[in-house]
């Protein structure tokens, strides 16, 4: 399947699939999990980046055993709205598992994302450490959250912004 935009992606999708959100680091791979009503965003892991494929088989492993019909990928934009290295890699990273898998893929600008989770957790006075270990995952959470919410406000046939 080919990346698609947000308003495609609910009926890309089988009656009771979740979507699996990616918040794509250099080292690391949050993840979330919707529930199967498209309305809540759940953390559900880090991954440790390795080889692509490797990657690719960890994460269509996941989407087989969560019922997962589709993938949210952040796109970290600047904040002028320009695609920087790590926006390249999100745009290269969705193309080349669309490629490879039957699952729809989307991204999602995620601009603030890790920062608004770290704030979170620094204003619940989270260790440095237990910080490290739960911003990839909630940040995942986070951009899912608000692809969800957008899902819910989009008419049918409304296509936004383009993220290319």
């Amino acid at each position: 399947m080919a990346v698609i935009e947000l308003p495609e992606l609910k009926p890309a999708l089988n009656p009771g699939q979740r979507l699996l959100g990616l918040d794509l680091g250099e080292k690391t791979i949050g993840l979330a999990l919707s529930d199967t009503g498209l309305s809540i965003a759940t953390p559900l892991q880090t991954l440790k980046r390795g080889k692509f494929t490797i990657d690719a088989k960890t994460l269509e492993a996941l989407a087989a055993e969560h019922n997962v019909g589709g993938l949210v990928v952040g796109l970290p934009l600047n904040m002028d709205g320009s695609a920087g290295p790590a926006a390249q890699s999100a745009r290269a990273f969705a193309r080349n598992f669309a490629a490879l898998s039957p699952l729809a893929v989307v991204l999602v600008d995620e601009r603030l994302s890790t920062a608004a989770v770290l704030r979170t957790l620094i204003d619940a006075d989270a260790s440095r450490k237990r910080r490290a270990e739960v911003v990839d995952k909630m940040a995942a959470a986070y951009i899912l959250q608000g692809a969800l919410d957008r899902l819910r406000i989009i008419s049918p046939g409304e296509r936004l912004a383009s993220l290319d």
